[in-house]
C-alpha cells in the first residue's frame, strides 16, 4: 500500500490569542497518544500571550490523505484517524474521505478491498488462479486478457480496443 506522503499533524492555535488578532500555537504530531496531544494543547495555552487562555482550535492540519479534520475535533477521534492513516497509507484517508466516517472506511478495507492491481488482467489472473486449477495450456496473457473483457462484459462495460462479444 502506498505510504502517506508527509506527516500526520494538526495545527492547534490559542483562541483567545486569534481573537486578539496574534498567531499563537504549533504543529503537533497526531499520530501521538491523545495525552500527549493534549500536553501539548496545554503548553500552547500556557504559553499563550494572552493571561488564562483556555481555548483551542484546529486551524490546518496535513497528511490527513483527504480525511476530513474540523476545527473543534475531538484529539481522541484525530488520533484514531491518524492511526488508521499511519497503517493503511493514502488509501486509508481516501476511504475515509470517500465514506465520511472511520468506521465505514474500516470496515470496506477489511470486508471489501481486493488489493492494488497494475491492471485488470493483473486481477483477473490472480482471482482465477486463486479460485480456479489452471491448466498450463491455458495460462497467457490472451486468455487473461480474453477473460478480463468477458468480466467487463458482465457489466456491460466494453475496453474499446475490443469487440463486443
Amino acid at each position: 500500500m502506498e505510504q502517506a506522503t508527509s506527516e500526520i499533524r494538526i495545527y492547534v492555535a490559542c483562541l483567545a490569542a486569534y481573537n486578539n488578532g496574534i498567531l499563537h500555537g504549533r504543529w503537533i504530531d497526531a499520530t501521538q497518544e491523545p495525552e500527549d496531544i493534549w500536553a501539548e494543547i496545554r503548553d500552547i495555552l500556557k504559553t499563550s500571550p494572552i493571561e488564562e487562555a483556555e481555548e483551542h482550535a484546529i486551524h490546518d492540519h496535513e497528511g490527513f490523505e483527504g480525511a476530513p479534520i474540523s476545527e473543534y475535533q475531538s484529539i481522541e477521534s484525530i488520533c484514531k484517524i491518524a492511526a488508521f492513516i499511519s497503517e493503511h497509507g493514502i488509501l486509508g484517508g481516501k476511504l475515509i474521505e470517500y465514506y465520511g466516517d472511520l468506521s465505514d472506511a474500516r470496515d470496506a478495507l477489511e470486508n471489501y478491498y481486493v488489493g492494488c492491481y497494475s491492471s485488470l488482467s493483473d486481477f483477473a489472473q490472480e482471482i482465477t488462479e486463486d479460485t480456479t486449477e489452471i491448466p498450463e495450456s491455458l495460462k497467457s496473457n490472451h486468455v487473461a486478457e480474453a477473460f478480463v473483457v468477458f468480466l467487463l462484459s458482465l457489466s456491460g462495460f466494453y475496453p474499446s480496443n475490443s469487440t463486443h462479444p
